[in-house]
């Protein structure tokens, strides 16, 4: 008897197993049912000293994650998010702002964002004369 209890239990579990990847893979079938209303919107942002992105050294990355909420390692996500709506996801759109100065010391920082904007695949990098204009235009987007 102790025997076909194990067995049965075996086979429980095996069939547990092999048939739960397959019930959740019909259920993902083409033609389904999206799992969300919202395009993913998921970007890894780095920030460096340098003047290109293979030459820099890296110095912080963030996460950023906007769809549906805002969320990720971004201090300031809604924010940044925000803004990225604001121009549309078009990062050669964002513009400096106009209140601010900087000073003319070259101390290139530059500046990558690699992910997936509104379900679309982006890849951005930007070389900036310091780190206050790389702050002047990414307002709260580039400040982490």
């Amino acid at each position: 008897m102790r025997n076909t209890a194990r067995w049965a239990a075996a086979i429980g579990l095996t069939a547990v197993a092999v048939g739960g990847p397959l019930i959740g893979a019909a259920v993902a079938a083409p033609g389904a049912a999206p799992s969300s209303l919202y395009a993913p919107s998921a970007l890894v942002l780095t920030t460096g000293h340098g003047n290109d992105a293979a030459t820099a050294t890296p110095e912080r990355a963030v996460t950023l994650t906007c769809a549906p909420t805002a969320t990720g390692t971004h201090p300031a996500a809604t924010q940044a998010c925000a803004e990225l709506r604001g121009v549309g996801g078009d990062f050669d759109a964002l513009k400096p702002a106009g209140d601010v100065m900087c000073t003319k010391v070259y101390d290139p920082v530059v500046v990558t964002v690699q992910g997936v904007w509104q379900g679309k695949r982006v890849s951005y990098e930007r070389t900036f004369g310091n780190a206050c204009m790389r702050d002047a235009v990414g307002g709260t987007l580039f400040a982490f």
